[in-house]
């Protein structure tokens, strides 16, 4: 494989390591197809009895997708690479939670976008000292995707429109809190519990590794959250903070300010209806999916990468303001694709 991953079979783990640290591990189409394509290779072979996935350097696990092919096509009006590129990722997201053997993600550092999307569908998802993890798309005129917004959708009461509008990083107590991790080891302990793991392919002795971390914050503002966060749109939630005189409402306003409208008000939408019981990964990614096809010719994504990425101005102008977004805004976003909808097999290739 390329330098960008490595993939290999080591005692009774598959191992996938990211490999390019300089970049934080952001992840590609092509390192997105070769992990796919490795756990495909791996799903019925006896000496692999469980995934490990991990990455090279301190910074970062995943810092998120490698946007800049899909900004540069989108600007060249050729928006058929991106849906693509979306619908063959959310199609490993969901191979990866429905994955029959145990997959362990070892986080630590920068855990966004596309990083969340191979790590935290994991059954097996270790934090550590340094774990950072977010759904920050809302900045770039995207929505918590690649199985994101169920994962937002089961944390605790109004935490995931709180987490999923803001951006908001989360240490690894948060992360376990929030649904994103489910327990902490010490990095220092991680090569002591990677050998275990090889040697054994037994995930047990995660657990037996377990410690308890640093208390996080995400539970000391678990009432201003539900307060503000569980009105139906975001305008309501907007008004709610804006009747507040507090810290917490004027830090959650500048959060919010930074964010495309369009996106955030999407991004509640679709929290709402993935919350409750019959909800699975493939509803979330075909949801994500109607959004993210339209990101580029109707959305705010690729002035948001030009904002943050390619001028890195931090000034994006975005469709709508927070006071003026249509009511038939979010609805346009999120209406079935009909011929184009998600599907979750390969194309035949020529």
């Amino acid at each position: 494989m390329s330098g960008d991953i490595h993939i290999r079979k080591d005692g009774r783990a598959g191992r996938i390591t990211l490999t390019r640290p300089k970049a934080l591990n952001a992840l590609s189409y092509d390192m997105a197809m070769a992990i796919e394509a490795a756990l495909d290779d791996w799903r019925d072979d006896p000496e692999v009895a469980l995934v490990l996935i991990d990455a090279e350097g301190d910074k970062a696990f995943c810092a998120g997708g490698d946007i800049q092919q899909l900004y540069d096509t989108g600007r060249a009006g050729d928006f058929a690479f991106g849906r693509r590129f979306w619908a063959d990722e959310y199609r490993l997201n969901a191979r990866i939670a429905r994955y029959p053997k145990p997959y362990v993600a070892l986080m630590q550092g920068f855990v966004m976008g596309g990083g969340v999307g191979i790590s935290c569908h994991g059954s097996h998802r270790v934090a550590c000292e340094s774990t950072q993890i977010a759904m920050p798309e809302c900045g770039i005129g995207l929505v918590p995707d690649v199985g994101g917004s169920l994962l937002l959708a089961r944390a605790p009461g109004r935490m995931g429109e709180y987490l999923g509008t803001t951006g908001t990083r989360m240490g690894p107590e948060d992360a376990i809190y929030s649904g994103f991790a489910d327990v902490y080891v010490p990095q220092l302990k991680w090569e002591e519990l990677i050998a275990a793991l090889i040697e054994t392919g037994d995930p047990a002795v995660i657990d037996a590794a377990n410690e308890a971390p640093a208390t996080g914050n995400l539970r000391s503002i678990e009432s201003q959250v539900a307060a503000h966060f569980s009105g139906e749109r975001l305008g309501d939630i907007v008004n709610s903070l804006r009747a507040e005189d507090s810290d917490f409402a004027r830090q959650t306003l500048k959060a919010l300010s930074r964010g495309s409208p369009l996106s955030m008000a999407c991004a509640v939408e679709m929290i709402h209806r993935l919350r409750g019981p019959g909800t699975d990964i493939r509803r979330a990614l075909g949801l994500e999916y109607r959004f993210t096809y339209r990101a580029m010719d109707k959305g705010d994504f690729l002035e948001g990468i030009r904002a943050a990425i390619i001028d890195k101005d931090r000034d994006p102008h975005w469709q709508h303001a927070l006071d003026s977004l249509p009511g038939t805004a979010v609805s346009s976003m999120l209406m079935p694709l009909g011929a184009d909808t998600l599907t979750f097999e390969r194309e035949a290739t020529t």
